[in-house]
């Protein structure tokens, strides 16, 4: 990530179709060049773009390539309902600090149900763009605000990655898709209260 947010190199450096197991397999990461975003959710790929509308283009393909990526393959989870007094996406972050002792490496974990209300954007860096910083990696975006939506969020874990696969200032990085598979981007806020219909799902 650093490489892409602070140098500019923006070439891909893995083509998703190159990972052979794809049995139970999760990823997430930025399109190449910054022009879209990417999720692997149980095998499968999907791609978001920006269209020429300002609307969401969604592809389901492993044809694709990224600048960093993160994956794994789990398909045995332990299912938790979410505890009232996790709120935000700081409060699932503090709640997995706690749990991490359970687990000696990164994790993958995932959410599903109906959120309050979730934040999210897809890269969509215009041809040209000089990448010097967070800020000219994140021109051009596509933001939306999504309310009392269904779908799941898949994330990663990891208190010694920042700058990798997650940004310098958190130990999480998640995207989010929608049920219909309409919608999907990398969640900038997360808002869970005043709905307990969320199930949290943890490598066993």
């Amino acid at each position: 990530m650093k490489n892409v947010m602070r140098k500019g190199d923006l070439t891909s450096t893995i083509h998703l179709d190159t990972i052979k197991n794809k049995k139970g397999l999760y990823g997430l990461g930025p399109k190449e060049a910054l022009k879209g975003e990417l999720l692997i959710i149980d095998g499968k790929s999907y791609v978001s773009t920006m269209g020429t509308q300002g609307n969401i283009e969604m592809k389901e393909t492993f044809d694709v390539k990224a600048p960093f990526f993160v994956f794994t393959n789990n398909d045995n989870w332990d299912v938790y309902d979410v505890p009232n007094t996790i709120k935000n996406g700081t409060d699932l972050e503090n709640y997995l600090i706690q749990l991490k002792g359970s687990y000696s490496l990164p994790f993958v974990f995932k959410l599903k149900g109906v959120f309050n209300q979730v934040d999210f954007h897809i890269q969509n860096l215009p041809d040209g763009t000089i990448v010097k910083s967070p800020n000219d990696a994140h021109t051009g975006q596509g933001k939306f605000q999504i309310n009392k939506c269904e779908g799941e969020i898949v994330g990663f874990f990891s208190t010694s990655h920042q700058s990798i696969f997650t940004h310098h200032d958190s130990y999480i990085h998640m995207h989010y898709i929608n049920d219909d598979r309409t919608e999907m981007g990398h969640i900038d806020h997360l808002l869970l209260d005043g709905f307990h219909e969320v199930k949290l799902y943890l490598p066993k």
